[in-house]
Formats: C-alpha cells, structure tokens, sequence
C-alpha cells in the first residue's frame, strides 16, 4: 500500500511517498480503509522534531491524527463495528497515523462518521471539533446564558468552538481577522472583534469564559484573563505557555491537551447529522502531495482545514 512517512526529523522535504506493507490487526484493533486524514498543526511539529517529548514517535513515521474510513478486518475481541462501516477517529498521537491507504485504529477511538457529509470531508472534524467540545464544557463548563471568548476564532477549532458555544445557549464574542469575520458571524457569533484593528481588551466586555486558541505573547494571555469574571475560566490551548489563573477571584486557568473520546466523537457526528454543526474543508489535496501542505503551512500560508485523500477515495 502507499503512505507517507519520514524517516528522519526535520523540514517538510523529509516526507516520502512510498510502498510499506499493509498492516494487520491484533487483538483489540480496526483496520482501516482510509478515504481521508487531516492536516493539523501538530503534525508539522512532531516532523520537525519539536515534539519528542510528549509525543515519542518511532521513525519512519507515518503522520496524520485524523482519521475517515471504512472498517477493512477486524482484530480479535473487537465488538460493535463490522467490515463495510464507515468510521471517524483521533488515533493515538505517538503512533502510526492515517496518511496512507490502511491505517489500524484501536476500536475504542472510533465513531460512526456522520452520513451527510462526504466521507472524506468527515476527516475535518475529530482532534479540532474534540479540542472545542472538550475545551468549553469538560474544562470551561460553559451553560446557557453565559458569555464566552474566542480568541482564534477564525482557524478550525474557533469555528467549532463558536457554532458549539452558540448551540448552547451561550453568547459569543469572536476575535478573528477580517478575512474570517463574515464566517464567524455564520457560525453564531454576537459580536466579532477584528484583532488586527482593534484592542481586544477595550472592545470585549466582562466574560464567563475566554477560550485562546491564537500563539499570542504572555502579556497578552494574561490581558485577556482580566476580562474573565470571577470564577470563571480562561482555558489555553498553546500548551507551550502555561495559562494564567487568578486565585484572588477564582479565575481558573487551564491548559488543554486534548484526548481521544469516542462517545463525544459520536455526538459531533449526530450535531453534524441534525444540521446543527457544520464541517467546513477549505481544499482537499491528494496524499501523494502531503509534503505540499506541510510546506505551505511551515510558510505561513495555509488558511483553513486541509484534509488529505487517500488514492481512490
């Protein structure tokens, strides 16, 4: 079969598309058919080399998070999937990923992939529709009637995270770039702050909750943590600056790793499947051209979610 992988850390030319023999399930485990996989941010971090720490890959690695497919073989003891079922999943992040034609997942992290939608296009939404739902209300806790901020919200898990905050009764400030204002006032936004123009912190009132999901400076980190009201969150999803709290007024600061979930996974697809959650893929490119898409976003110049197609998806 074909799948990409890098045999050594470093720039985005270390990608090769190359034969590797298919894989066979074990015990516990899926194989599976891919139709697409996901570019993510992460992704070009562990290439590089940037994440050996808490994502210890063995080399040749093949990259990609994401996962949309359908169930080729099952392993031994697997129950609740059978061969022929179309599948979504965030696959472990320290092992063999979905940039190839077959990828095995173990059964726990996969999910009914939504069926309004293209199959490949359903690779857009685990790791950045999880993140959002994780962020806002396993950490952040967001109800009804409160008030949140997204910081970032013109990338992937902004979109998610305001469309989820709006289906939830919550009101949404978005701070995005103008080139994604008209998208986040589709997806549900209140008000939107243009960062580029605007002062963030002299435009946006008091919140319940500030979600950040932009690389800012820690000065800024801890401005926005001003504007949450007191017992209210701030949750911070660039893990490389830890997120301030302020324990004078109860303002809990949270960093978020996001983690595999099946049953949250499950839900998403049902909200996609009611209309109420929307997948949005900005370009589909074909895996024999991943290296590509690494390069453009080591460039700067990738805008919006990126799924990789498998050959004869």
């Amino acid at each position: 079969m074909k799948a990409v992988r890098f045999h050594e850390y470093g720039d985005p030319s270390v990608l090769r598309y190359e034969d590797v023999e298919q894989p066979v399930p074990g015990a516990g485990q899926v194989r599976v058919r891919v139709a697409a996989t996901s570019f993510n941010g992460v992704d070009g971090n562990i290439r590089g080399g940037f994440m050996q720490g808490p994502i210890p890959v063995t080399l040749p690695h093949t990259p990609g998070i994401d996962v949309a497919g359908t169930v080729d073989a099952l392993g031994e003891g697997v129950d609740g999937f059978a061969v022929g079922d179309r599948v979504i999943g965030f696959l472990p992040m320290a092992g063999t990923g979905a940039a190839a034609e077959y990828v095995l997942a173990p059964a726990e992290v996969l999910a009914a992939a939504p069926t309004s939608i293209p199959l490949t296009d359903a690779a857009a939404l685990p790791l950045v529709g999880l993140t959002a739902w994780q962020a806002l209300f396993d950490h952040a806790k967001l109800t009804v009637g409160q008030r949140v901020l997204v910081n970032g919200a013109g990338g992937a898990v902004g979109g998610y995270a305001v469309q989820l905050a709006k289906q939830a009764g919550a009101y949404v400030i978005a701070v995005a770039s103008p080139r994604s204002a008209d998208r986040v006032k589709v997806d549900g936004a209140d008000e939107v702050v243009d960062h580029t123009s605007a002062d963030v912190l002299a435009e946006a009132d008091t919140v319940d909750v500030v979600l950040n999901l932009a690389p800012v400076e820690p000065k800024q980190l801890a401005g926005l943590l001003t504007l949450v009201r007191a017992g209210g969150a701030l949750v911070n999803t660039t893990v490389w600056m830890p997120a301030p709290s302020d324990e004078q007024r109860g303002v809990r600061g949270i960093d978020l790793f996001v983690r595999s979930d099946a049953g949250q996974l499950a839900h998403l697809a049902s909200l996609v499947d009611r209309g109420e959650l929307r997948v949005e893929v900005a370009q589909r490119v074909p895996l024999a051209e991943l290296s590509t898409v690494h390069a453009r976003a080591a460039a700067g110049e990738l805008s919006g979610k990126v799924v990789i197609v498998a050959p004869g998806a």
